[in-house]
């Protein structure tokens, strides 16, 4: 099945929240070998002016991917999961993230350009709190392979 070329301009509907927790930014932080005290220390982060533990930038993708699993797994969407190709991720943060957010992502497919036999898909995933407060947003690009390659 090809990638619908409809998909370029749908807005999928915002997903459930997700619950920033200690445990995770610490997990998270170790995973990704990020040694910073204010991802460990929740008195350190308090003293560096955040609330609560500091999450690594990299962080918002778990709630990205959260957004993006809705335009994979959208049966019309014609994108084959195990033949992706993942080809960019870049964040821009409008503030960090922090143990406590309540955090939710409403994803914009970009653009949909065909490529050879296959397609690039980018998406764009703005994560915001539940109250609606924009903390980042999260640039992706899908390299949807074709059938041939």
């Amino acid at each position: 099945m090809a990638i619908n070329p409809e998909l370029q301009g749908k807005t999928y509907p915002t997903t459930e929240p997700y619950s920033v927790g200690r445990e995770k930014i610490r997990e998270f932080a170790h995973a990704v070998k990020a040694q910073h005290p204010a991802h460990f220390s929740v008195e350190t982060a308090r003293e560096l002016g955040y609330n609560d533990l500091l999450a690594p930038p990299t962080f918002a993708i778990i709630v990205a991917q959260r957004a993006e699993a809705l335009m994979v797994e959208d049966p019309d969407s014609g994108i084959d999961f195990s033949r992706v190709v993942h080809a960019d991720e870049r964040f821009t943060h409008h503030r960090p993230i922090v143990a406590g957010d309540e955090l939710v992502a409403t994803l914009t497919v970009d653009t949909v350009r065909a490529m050879g036999g296959g397609a690039l898909v980018s998406s764009r995933a703005e994560i915001e709190t539940v109250a609606g407060e924009k903390v980042a947003t999260a640039v992706s690009s899908l390299l949807v392979r074709g059938e041939d390659q």
